[in-house]
């Protein structure tokens, strides 16, 4: 229960930088003056490299820690858990275009409105809900 409790508690860690970073980007797009553009730019860095992949990094550790030691023998002929493994493969790739967006705009090559933002924003709830969903009832 300790590894479940610890890949709990860093995916929360994991998700709320999920939640927020696209968030940044909106104001930090929206911005005009330097200051503010720059102090988002701290922000979305510290953001990414100092909770969000850290974050995903541990939930990783401790989810393949569980899926060695029990997970696996129990579940691994289960649909739903090959269905979590594929979505948890998207978050991962959203993750890394989070980080393609935050380099775009510490550069200021940035081709993408706020509003385009606002709807990344929402990318996340959907993979919240459907992991936790699919790990909670274990459907199929």
């Amino acid at each position: 229960m300790w590894l479940k409790a610890f890949h709990l508690i860093f995916m929360v860690t994991w998700f709320a930088g999920l939640f927020y970073l696209p968030r940044l980007f909106v104001y930090h797009t929206m911005s005009s003056d330097a200051v503010s553009v720059e102090r988002f730019k701290i922000m979305e860095r510290k953001l990414y490299f100092g909770i969000m992949t850290p974050g995903m990094i541990l939930t990783l550790v401790f989810g393949v820690w569980m899926l060695h030691d029990y997970a696996w023998d129990a579940y691994g002929d289960s649909g739903w858990l090959r269905v979590k493994l594929f979505l948890l493969g998207l978050l991962i790739g959203y993750h890394v275009l989070c980080g393609k967006w935050l380099n775009d705009l510490k550069h200021d090559r940035n081709t993408h409105s706020h509003i385009f933002f606002r709807w990344m924003n929402e990318v996340p709830v959907l993979f919240l809900f459907s992991i936790v969903l699919l790990a909670t009832l274990k459907p199929f």
